[in-house]
């Protein structure tokens, strides 16, 4: 089966998601089938709109920190950024090179895809998962979604790819950092953060419906637009200090490996889960 799924619907291209047993947990094997779905859909005329999906219950669970199909240890082709490959290198030389292509990497590429992108978010967006919703131009959630950057109790200051307070706010990215909260679709869009918000049942027809609206102007008009919010989000900071988070991302990793069992603090999935559960019924 494979793990990303690409369709086309009228204008729109659907790029989904498929591990739904796994939550869609992003491995690099998903990394570079949403890759190559995105390139698709960029190439492919008839298509205005990308939309990203996942399959089943939930957007996305994140990164792969336990499943059997976790792929850490597996070379990627190098596409998103000129480095070296990770496999058999010492220490953080490996983490560092693993996550600025496969994360950092890939999200950017994905971010500036010319054409107009939505992600379509029900359930589940959580940490890795936030990072492939904003690098989408508009979000459009479910009322049953929810979001989470827990990352903190790991010790590590947010994703890889630390767009927080440029979409969420200063505030509102502290609260969420500080507390590894899940927040409602219904704060994400007071925040800021969603455009829209919709009953699960409505979720797909309301998507592909705003995306048939955006197709109707013109190609080049769209790429310009979405390139000149883009470029403005840059001149505010985002670029440099995505840059700087990204390097207190690898010495938090290197911390952990140092006083920890492991870069993640000896935690996984369900330990994470676990916590997440134990400090709200506190």
């Amino acid at each position: 089966m494979s793990v990303v799924r690409y369709e086309r619907e009228g204008a729109a291209g659907i790029v989904t998601m498929n591990r739904p047993e796994y939550r869609n947990a992003q491995n690099s094997a998903m990394t570079y089938a949403l890759d190559e779905a995105f390139a698709a859909a960029v190439d492919d005329d008839d298509v205005r709109v990308i939309i990203l999906a996942g399959e089943g219950k939930h957007f996305s669970a994140g990164h792969d920190i336990g499943t059997p199909g976790r792929d850490v240890d597996v070379s990627f082709d190098r596409k998103a950024v000129m480095w070296w490959d990770h496999v058999g290198r010492p220490g953080g030389d490996q983490r560092y090179a693993r996550e600025m292509e496969v994360y950092l990497g890939m999200c950017r590429r994905w971010r500036e895809i010319p054409k107009p992108t939505i992600a379509m978010v029900q359930g589940a967006c959580i940490a890795g998962g936030l990072m492939l919703a904003w690098v989408c131009d508009l979000i459009i959630a479910s009322e049953d979604a929810f979001f989470a950057d827990p990352v903190v109790r790991m010790g590590i200051p947010g994703v890889e790819y630390f767009a927080h307070p440029w979409v969420l706010g200063p505030r509102a990215a502290k609260e969420v950092l500080f507390t590894g909260d899940r927040f409602t679709a219904q704060q994400a869009h007071d925040w800021g953060m969603v455009n829209r918000v919709v009953p699960r049942e409505s979720l797909r027809d309301e998507t592909l419906r705003l995306a048939g609206r955006i197709a109707e102007m013109p190609r080049f008009g769209l790429a310009l637009a979405k390139r000149a919010v883009n470029q403005a989000e840059d001149l505010m900071g985002m670029r440099a200090g995505m840059d700087s988070v990204f390097g207190l991302h690898h010495f938090a990793h290197a911390h952990n490996a140092e006083v920890s069992p492991d870069a993640l603090a000896g935690m996984d999935a369900r330990a994470m889960r676990d916590s997440a559960a134990k400090e709200q019924r506190q």
